[in-house]
């Protein structure tokens, strides 16, 4: 099984800390040349402390001016481009819907899916250039089944698979590979910034929420950002070369996420 990136130009956004910084990790281990965005200066300082040879910009995926300077500047230090992961995202407001402000909506949506459109606009021309490649846009099992008191974040990743989907139609010509990557309960940070507000929001202490959230998944266990760094390896690799337009679940299988 050929599962090499060596040599591969990769953007990827929010790429500074989270789920990100190991795929970041993973494909300038493996030999990728990597360029990445975050929101947070201190991320980036960071990142580049332990990997010296990626490249970072300081961007707010919700601003298309922004992103513009991201490849412009990725463009520079990678002289192309050959795979996109769209990363960035955030959790969005957990309320029932009469109780979620508009702002917070906006934002959920800005974020979470027309950020994706902002650089694959741009990716797409740079693809076409170097004669195909891929591109993962980052959704959800919240994407897959809906999240109740999680609707703005859950409506954004569902937008996610659509757009995917759209996209592998229409670039299938050009050689360009797109998928939907579904992650589930991802260990880490956010996550347990994510259990602690629906604690809140249902009345439920933190242990409560966690303990629903795995035996919600047929393994019985949270996955990790290995695993969806592994799993982006293999989409973007000449073994992942014919799978296109998918939803690509690395979850333990979510049976619920209530």
């Amino acid at each position: 099984m050929d599962i090499n990136v060596k040599g591969l130009r990769v953007i990827i956004t929010a790429g500074g800390s989270g789920i990100g910084r190991v795929i970041a990790e993973k494909f300038s281990n493996e030999g990728a040349h990597v360029h990445i965005c975050d929101i947070q200066e201190n991320n980036l300082i960071e990142c580049q402390s332990v990997l010296p040879d990626v490249g970072t910009t300081l961007c707010d995926v919700s601003d298309p001016q922004q992103v513009s300077i991201l490849f412009q500047e990725a463009k520079k230090s990678l002289n192309g481009l050959d795979v996109l992961i769209n990363g960035a995202g955030i959790a969005g407001p957990t309320a029932g819907v009469q109780n979620i402000e508009p702002d917070e909506w906006d934002l959920s949506m800005r974020i979470g899916i027309n950020s994706q459109f902002y650089c694959a606009r741009l990716a797409v021309p740079l693809l076409i250039e170097s004669g195909g490649g891929s591109i993962i846009n980052f959704s959800s099992s919240a994407g897959l089944m809906g999240y109740p008191f999680r609707s703005p974040y859950a409506t954004a990743k569902w937008a996610v698979i659509g757009f995917t989907k759209t996209l592998a139609m229409e670039l299938g010509q050009y050689q360009i590979r797109v998928n939907a990557m579904c992650p589930g309960s991802v260990e880490g940070e956010r996550m347990d910034r994510v259990i602690e507000a629906e604690a809140k929001a249902k009345g439920m202490s933190e242990e409560e929420v966690r303990k629903t959230l795995v035996q919600g998944t047929s393994l019985k266990t949270f996955v990790s950002a290995e695993d969806i760094a592994d799993m982006s390896i293999y989409l973007c690799s000449k073994a992942g070369s014919r799978i296109t337009g998918q939803s690509v679940s690395v979850d333990g299988y979510t049976e619920t996420l209530r």
